[in-house]
């Protein structure tokens, strides 16, 4: 299994942040300029990777202001796991960090890992953007 981590510091509550995330319509504006045909509801949300592939994907566990995961719900090139965690930083923002799991073979690891990297750190960059 590979895992992706991207950390980052928002200056919100961490009851803030997580309603944020746990509402898919938002993630949108997380989401890096080769996402396109974006559709969604608190739920769920489908989409197409440029030069890459469909995806559709729903909440499948959500612990509130902890963490919530989200899996494909239609057949995914390979297992994924898309998770969002949040906890205090002890100064009264959140610390959010996007873990990315994914079964890929070698072959995929050397053409998927990289772009998947930039994915989740873009994510929690725009996270701390957005949520200003």
């Amino acid at each position: 299994m590979t895992v992706i981590e991207s950390t980052t510091e928002v200056n919100l509550p961490v009851e803030t942040v997580y309603n944020f995330l746990a509402d898919l319509n938002n993630h949108q504006q997380l989401m890096p300029e080769n996402i396109y045909n974006w559709s969604s509801t608190t739920d769920q949300a489908s989409f197409t990777i440029q030069n890459m592939a469909k995806l559709a994907i729903h909440i499948s566990s959500r612990v509130p202001n902890k963490e919530l995961i989200a899996i494909p719900s239609e057949k995914a090139p390979f297992d994924i796991e898309l998770k969002w965690t949040v906890e205090d930083n002890g100064k009264g923002g959140t610390i959010a960090k996007h873990i990315i799991s994914a079964d890929l073979n070698m072959m995929m690891k050397m053409l998927a890992a990289g772009p998947l990297q930039k994915l989740a750190d873009h994510q929690t960059q725009k996270l701390q953007e957005t949520l200003k």
